[in-house]
């Protein structure tokens, strides 16, 4: 009997890289340039299928999580000792960072929601840890699932409602999703992007959860028709409020100093309800990202360390505490949620081109996948997201020092 289709793993990778940090990225790319980037998020979207297939495959077929795979094909010493030093020091700064962003801007969703709550600084950020904390200890994947599959659904009608309420230019967004332009001072603007879209954390979570959900290669198609509507899903939340902001703030010269100020500036355009809708999504957004960032941190450490990759492991627990308990302490702190949420993007843009040769090196491992590695379109597909992000780094490093 033919396999009902639903969705799955790929739903994780949307809820973990919708989340503020996304909307902080693509507000201020709508408010500083219009539709003009669309096409940076159309190859994002477009770049994640690409590797999140990979990285689905390598757990559906090698049985192996990405962390787990690359300490087994990185045999010398110094090479293995070098992975592991970038690894995880990209996964405690990064998701850090990440995770302190994703409370603050769950926050930021409540105060717009509730306004005259008098939750101050602290109340809110415990709350939201301690409902993540909740989650994740259940220690259970199918809970994981369904809760994030919840909470996608939510933001996805938040953020769409607010796109079709405010009516963007057509014939403009299309201009700017198939007509690539770089308009002066939007490089980095593009690098975070595509970082806050192909998240390099993502290659780690979903080769493990796919690990956990597919069972052998006959689960391939359903993977990948997952993957197809999952990040397709995602990419439009990202466009919709790109357009969104563009078609509100663009050329006004309105100073955006969060993803929170663009909800309530909407309000004597739309009313109450484009402060709901996006007092909602940036919640549902925050919580989503805030369960998977310390999940796609633990699977990534415990793998590349040689420690057990299993939700109910004590060490496992312990790393996905910590990435927890730090972003509660940066939230709390008072540190400008913007800056650390921006600042995560861009890093992770110029470490998407590393991490995404590790896995180009792991998926053409036949000892690891058998006749299953990558065919030569899958490595040519691979291999341009590479050189795209590389040139677009290459050229954000050059203005930096003014040579260009």
């Amino acid at each position: 009997m033919k396999k009902r289709f639903s969705l799955g793993p790929a739903t994780l990778v949307t809820a973990a890289f919708v989340g503020p940090g996304t909307v902080t990225a693509c507000t201020l790319a709508g408010v500083n340039f219009g539709n003009a980037l669309l096409w940076a998020l159309l190859f994002s979207t477009l770049a994640t299928m690409v590797l999140q297939e990979m990285a689905a495959r390598l757990g559906i077929v090698g049985r192996l999580g990405l962390g787990e795979a690359l300490r087994a094909a990185v045999k010398t010493p110094v090479g293995r000792g070098l992975m592991v030093a970038l690894v995880v020091s990209a996964i405690f700064i990064g998701n850090g960072a990440y995770e302190g962003g994703n409370i603050s801007g769950a926050v930021l969703g409540l105060d717009t929601v509730f306004p005259d709550m008098p939750a101050g600084n602290i109340v809110w950020p415990l709350l939201i840890g301690a409902a993540a904390l909740g989650i994740l200890a259940r220690a259970r994947y199918r809970v994981l699932e369904r809760v994030l599959i919840g909470l996608v659904v939510t933001m996805s009608l938040a953020f769409i409602a607010t796109f079709i309420l405010i009516r963007p230019d057509l014939g403009e967004m299309i201009s700017g999703l198939f007509i690539p332009s770089l308009p002066d001072g939007s490089v980095l603007t593009v690098i975070a992007l595509i970082g806050t879209t192909v998240v390099p954390y993502n290659l780690f979570l979903h080769s493990a959860v796919a690990r956990e959900r597919f069972k052998g290669a006959e689960d391939l198609a359903a993977s990948r028709a997952d993957i197809g509507i999952s990040i397709s899903l995602g990419g439009l939340i990202s466009i919709a409020i790109v357009s969104t902001a563009a078609a509100s703030f663009f050329g006004t010269g309105i100073a955006i100093e969060s993803a929170g100020d663009m909800a309530v500036q909407l309000e004597p355009l739309l009313g109450k309800w484009s402060v709901v809708f996006m007092g909602i999504g940036l919640l549902a957004a925050g919580i989503s990202s805030a369960i998977t960032a310390p999940l796609a941190a633990a699977y990534a450490a415990t793998g590349v360390l040689g420690w057990e990759v299993d939700l109910k492991a004590r060490r496992f627990k312990i790393i996905w505490a910590l990435i927890l308990a730090a972003g509660v302490a940066v939230s709390v702190s008072g540190l400008r949620p913007i800056s650390i949420i921006w600042f995560a993007q861009v890093a992770n843009g110029f470490l998407l081109p590393v991490m995404a040769v590790f896995l180009l090196k792991v998926m053409n491992d036949r000892n690891i996948l058998g006749d299953l590695v990558n065919t030569r379109r899958q490595n040519l597909m691979g291999m341009i997201v590479v050189v795209v992000t590389l040139l677009l780094s290459g050229r954000s490093l050059l203005s930096a020092f003014g040579f260009i």
